[in-house]
């Protein structure tokens, strides 16, 4: 699976943590490269380009709370951006959600919190069912 991760400022330094912690897995760095002010639309709009071309298979974005950033990656149709912030909420975010794009704080959580969110998503089953349905309907609206 090859993973994108992109983050702004906010979230700059929890992304090179996260880079350094997961160092054996394919992931795109997708910037920013320093902790120099950027804007959070951009970063998210990059993302869902990334993934709409199929460059990777999973989303990571992180700015300083995690809500602006999710806020603008969910504006793009077939995007499902999920601020995980605990390890029910992950767990959640697969089975009910099928997220592509996993979001954090960088200003908010620490990196061990992190870690686990995600490699409890990841070892969660989407269900399917019920849910599918759901997530057609989000795809169909504006």
């Amino acid at each position: 699976m090859k993973i994108a991760i992109a983050s702004d400022h906010g979230g700059f330094e929890l992304k090179e943590a996260l880079k350094k912690h997961y160092q054996s897995w394919n992931l795109l760095d997708l910037g920013t490269y320093s902790a120099d002010s950027v804007d959070y639309p951009d970063i998210a709009r990059q993302m869902v380009q990334t993934l709409r071309a199929k460059e990777a298979d999973l989303g990571i974005l992180i700015c300083g709370t995690g809500i602006g950033i999710s806020i603008a990656a969910n504006r793009y149709k077939g995007i499902r951006a999920a601020l995980l912030y605990s390890q029910d909420v992950a767990r959640l975010a697969k089975q009910h959600n099928n997220a592509n794009i996993l979001v954090f704080g960088g200003r908010t959580m620490s990196v061990d919190e992190v870690i686990k969110y995600i490699d409890v998503f990841l070892t969660t089953t989407y269900e399917g069912g019920r849910h599918q349905k759901r997530l057609e309907k989000l795809d169909a609206s504006e």
